[in-house]
């Protein structure tokens, strides 16, 4: 498996070693290297072996992976923009189960559209909240789960150009995964 850095400069991307986070724009002074570093420690209020915080975690890392594209492979967006899509969107309450059910659901997807491609809204213009809002401004669990779900949404209405290709994609799922339980909002 390639590292972020092998990613990177694949993409033609040089990352800086100081400085605010240059894909995200969040306020760390080691770039985007304390900003992956910060969000692999996870947030401190949220006990994610808890199932019923299991959301918290795939928003963030839906939410942090769509403002980093440049360090992951391409086919990451359409996975974690879809996800988004399908927790915001259709009220889909998100498993662990349910991940590599949509991971061989875009299997399909990229036989049939090979070329395709989610171009990334431009960098620091990902919603304009980060790893290190929801670490600063949070104080107990609940305003960290608060601003977990902020952070998501906003980072999912950046990429509202690509909203209707994952939106056939997660209708195509739900079709095929029709015992999928949602939650009422």
């Amino acid at each position: 498996m390639q590292n972020y850095r092998d990613f990177a400069q694949k993409n033609n991307i040089i990352l800086l070693d100081s400085g605010a986070c240059q894909c995200c724009g969040a306020q760390t002074s080691r770039g985007i290297h304390e900003c992956l570093e910060l969000f692999s420690l996870g947030f401190n209020y949220i006990d994610y072996s808890k199932p019923e915080n299991y959301i918290y975690r795939f928003l963030s890392v839906d939410a942090h992976t769509l403002q980093h594209p440049e360090v992951h492979g391409r086919w990451n967006n359409h996975f974690h923009l879809t996800r988004l899509h399908l927790i915001i969107t259709h009220h889909i309450m998100w498993s662990y189960q349910l991940s590599p059910l949509l991971s061989n659901h875009l299997k399909s997807y990229k036989k049939a559209y090979p070329k395709a491609f989610l171009t990334p809204p431009q960098m620091q213009k990902r919603g304009n909240y980060t790893t290190t809002d929801v670490l600063y401004h949070s104080s107990n669990e609940e305003s960290c789960k608060h601003y977990i779900k902020k952070w998501a949404n906003l980072v999912y209405k950046s990429w509202d150009l690509h909203h209707n290709v994952v939106d056939k994609i997660a209708i195509s799922f739900l079709k095929t995964h029709k015992n999928i339980r949602t939650y009422k909002v």
